[in-house]
């Protein structure tokens, strides 16, 4: 079930929402769970046993390393933690990866094995827990009702943002519902899904066009649309879904993190990291790339360093070696960075700066997008043949209309209206139109897909 679905929309949602306005706050963590967990369900069915798995294994393993952690035995608590995380690698790597490391020594390709969705986020979730309680930097949760809830929490669950347990611990106890916090979530709800089925779906049409094409039949101006119109979907897609899951939390009491800030507007390729899918990099920054040594062993070993989280971060994503061409790319433009490059662009003037970002993010995207390196290689040489022969597939009016305002709202405005004071009554009046446009949207067209939900 996704969040822009009429299922979802007008039977789900507001039926959770009567009722835990409704029930006593005694039991509305229980209810929480037990909606999750009936959410969950509803899209995966029997797959809901793996995180079940998962809530009563970390559950478990969290009160073992605290209960060592307390009794000064270190070293008992290192063995557990790392046991707990490798078997909850393991089982990530079973679902997601395992198909693909038997398909590198097998000559006939095999498939099989269902991936359940949310896996990757919930994954880190669970690890990033045992290891703040190991390290001391949160107690563990005794109640195994508010540890379920914590590990299913609906808005979060299916495609993140990693929401860790040191963010949200006190909430999960206690918090207070009001009506500036309801009205607050309601917004960025509706914001994110005009994101997501205005902007992304149709952008992601013309996309699935372009890209269903062999890359040496394009004109190079059609190849660049493509991944431009690419580069905003997935943009508008998962921020889109991000804004989504931060305005549910807000309605029911939660502060989650943001985890998106603009990235289109960076002007180095370690800003872009600092803007995008954050709660993830910061994950990979916290529990992989500082344990490494970070920058902390000298230029080569930070180098090194780098590359090992980028190409890892690029698998995270998906068992395909696409996705680990894309780690690859950023982690070697990172390095560049640090080796000196970015003193260099820094006494750019700032298009140059922003031009530069923006076109290795783009060729980035384009492996990201591909289903082979083969199609990747062709179509980025083929953005750069100025070839003016073969197909262009034009956008229509709308999509045109689409694409410029993809490209004017992927830029930080608020600066600029911080005087502009705007009344209750056209706010609630735009964001109205902004949610029947959206429904509308929805009612006359079959293609609603969320990039995410694949990772």
């Amino acid at each position: 079930m996704v969040f822009s679905s009429v299922s979802f929309l007008f039977l789900f949602l507001p039926i959770f929402f009567l009722f835990y306005i409704l029930v006593p706050k005694i039991i509305r963590n229980i209810f929480i769970l037990l909606s999750s967990l009936l959410f969950y369900y509803w899209g995966e069915g029997i797959y809901l046993s793996i995180l079940l798995i998962y809530i009563i294994f970390n559950y478990s393993l969290g009160i073992l390393i605290e209960k060592n952690l307390k009794n000064f035995k270190l070293k008992n608590t290192k063995i557990i933690v790392t046991i707990g995380i490798l078997l909850n690698i393991i089982i990530l790597i079973y679902y997601k990866y395992f198909i693909f490391i038997i398909n590198i020594f097998n000559n006939n390709e095999i498939t099989g094995i269902h991936l359940p969705i949310g896996i990757s986020f919930y994954t880190f979730q669970s690890i990033s827990y045992l290891i703040d309680v190991s390290r001391g930097d949160v107690n563990a949760e005794k109640n195994p009702i508010n540890f379920g809830m914590y590990i299913a929490l609906f808005p979060q669950l299916i495609a993140g943002p990693i929401v860790r347990y040191i963010d949200i611990s006190r909430e999960i106890v206690k918090r207070n519902i009001t009506i500036e916090l309801f009205k607050e979530g309601v917004e960025r709800f509706i914001l994110g899904l005009a994101k997501k089925v205005l902007i992304a779906n149709p952008l992601g049409l013309y996309a699935d066009e372009v890209f269903s094409r062999d890359p040496s039949s394009l004109q190079s101006l059609g190849a660049w649309m493509g991944i431009f119109a690419y580069t905003l979907q997935i943009y508008y897609d998962f921020s889109g879904y991000s804004d989504m899951a931060i305005g549910l939390g807000r309605m029911m009491g939660f502060h989650f993190l943001e985890n998106f800030n603009y990235p289109y507007v960076s002007l180095s390729i370690k800003e872009f990291w600092r803007r995008w899918h954050i709660s993830l990099s910061s994950w990979f920054r916290d529990y992989l790339y500082i344990p490494l040594g970070g920058n902390k062993k000298g230029n080569i070993r930070t180098y090194l360093n780098l590359l090992v989280v980028f190409i890892l971060c690029g698998f995270w994503h998906g068992a395909n070696y696409t996705f680990l061409f894309w780690g690859a790319w950023h982690g070697l433009f990172l390095v560049l960075e640090r080796s000196g490059l970015d003193q260099f662009l820094e006494k750019r003037v700032y298009v140059v700066q922003w031009l530069y970002t923006i076109l290795i993010v783009s060729i980035g995207w384009v492996f990201f997008r591909a289903l082979s390196i083969e199609y990747g290689m062709k179509y980025t040489i083929q953005m750069f043949s100025f070839q003016f022969e073969g197909d262009f597939i034009p956008m229509g009016k709308r999509t045109v209309l689409i694409f410029m305002m993809g490209i004017i709202f992927s830029y930080d405005w608020s600066s600029y209206f911080k005087t502009i004071k705007m009344r209750f009554t056209l706010k609630s009046i735009l964001l109205l139109i902004l949610f029947i446009l959206s429904i509308s949207n929805l009612a006359v067209s079959t293609y609603n897909p969320f990039i995410y939900f694949r990772f």
